[in-house]
């Protein structure tokens, strides 16, 4: 479970984030490094701004922030059945377990072409690309939880002639929630990567659009904006799958409060 966040933590955590900002905004000009290599944090924000302002920077961080949470959503939805199927069924392990290690193995980067060749320049080929990356790390947690469940438990239900669909829902689909919310946040940090690898290879609109459009005008403050905005989201994403966790997973022990 999640760590009780006490006003000390919070503390530190803002004092971090304080001293992180002041060495961003002091740190390149001490160094001698120049501005067009790391930029000071006041030339990111005007930066912020003029993208805004001349590049509808809101409506791009929209799009991209569609496009996570639907590749997130349907990979999701995806992982999981298929863990379960797998866990559940070792023949169905045995048959597809190599096709599905096969397109994990794949780079993701050269989906994304094909997508954009088959589907255009839309949001589909950014939301495929976020569903495969998405996708291993959940069907691999599930899977594991499905399979490493107490046997003497499954048997001790089926003494009780639970059936196979009881089995599944009182012992091995709870059983199965702690790795895949460990899963999910994993996911939710890769849409961000799968949705801008799409927006890079081959797009008009979103972030991923607008990073190669700064870098090929060599605009380091709005490439340093734009990815600003891309941490942004997945940063919420995260928060939204702790969240769901919290209370999907409150009946779990949680973890002492001693300190350092």
């Amino acid at each position: 479970m999640i760590a009780a966040f006490t006003p000390t933590r919070i503390a530190a955590s803002t004092g971090l984030l304080v001293i992180f900002l002041a060495a961003w905004q002091w740190g390149p000009g001490v160094l001698g490094v120049k501005s067009y290599l790391i930029p000071p944090l006041s030339d990111v924000v005007v930066g912020l701004v003029d993208l805004q302002q001349t590049d509808r920077l809101l409506y791009h961080t929209g799009i991209t922030a569609l496009e996570v949470t639907v590749g997130f959503a349907l990979g999701a939805l995806l992982g999981m059945a298929v863990g379960y199927i797998l866990g559940i069924s070792l023949t169905a392990e045995i048959v597809l377990s190599p096709y599905i290690l096969a397109l994990q193995i794949a780079p993701k980067v050269a989906f994304a072409p094909l997508f954009i060749l088959w589907l255009g320049f839309g949001v589909s080929p950014k939301i495929l690309v976020a569903v495969l990356i998405v996708f291993f790390p959940i069907m691999v947690n599930v899977m594991t939880a499905i399979r490493n469940v107490d046997p003497d438990l499954i048997n001790l239900a089926r003494s009780f002639k639970a059936s196979r669909m009881e089995i599944f829902w009182k012992i091995e689909f709870p059983a199965s929630m702690p790795p895949l919310f460990a899963g999910l946040r994993i996911g939710a940090t890769l849409a961000v990567i799968g949705v801008t690898v799409g927006e890079f290879v081959g797009g008009n609109i979103g972030l991923g659009y607008l990073l190669v459009l700064s870098a090929g005008s060599a605009e380091t403050a709005k490439v340093f904006a734009t990815i600003i905005m891309q941490t942004l989201i997945g940063i919420l994403a995260y928060w939204m799958v702790v969240t769901a966790e919290r209370q999907v997973l409150h009946y779990l022990p949680k973890r002492g409060l001693e300190s350092f």
